[in-house]
């Protein structure tokens, strides 16, 4: 499959669910992106058109020797944290074009652990 293919694929995929995942001021859209380098998350508020908060595993210490699955659930963590200093408890889980599986998964539970309701 050549990465164009690949590409129109996933951005299709991406546009069917953010076509039923809206973010408000009280509930965000809780974002996740993933790359071949890295994993990043954000809070987003789409009624205002703006991030509230967001984080990336780069500022995640220890990561290569915890591993790629720890460091997606301290991404989660990391991510409630900022939320409950803006004063969020509640968001909604955007997967983008991904599984929920794997990564994106490990962030959502670590989020769900440090007591952001998704």
């Amino acid at each position: 499959m050549k990465t164009k293919e690949k590409r129109e694929k996933r951005m299709r995929r991406h546009r069917r669910v953010r076509g039923r995942i809206r973010g408000t001021s009280e509930r965000p859209r809780f974002s996740v992106f993933r790359s071949n380098r890295g994993l990043s998350a954000q809070l987003i508020d789409d009624a205002a058109g703006r991030t509230v908060a967001s984080a990336s595993w780069k500022e995640i210490k220890e990561k290569k020797k915890a591993g790629r699955m720890s460091a997606a659930e301290k991404l989660g963590v990391l991510i409630a944290a900022r939320a409950a200093d803006k004063g969020i408890t509640v968001a909604v889980f955007d997967r983008g074009a991904y599984k929920y599986h794997g990564l994106a998964r490990a962030t959502a539970e670590g989020a769900r652990k440090s007591g952001l309701k998704i």
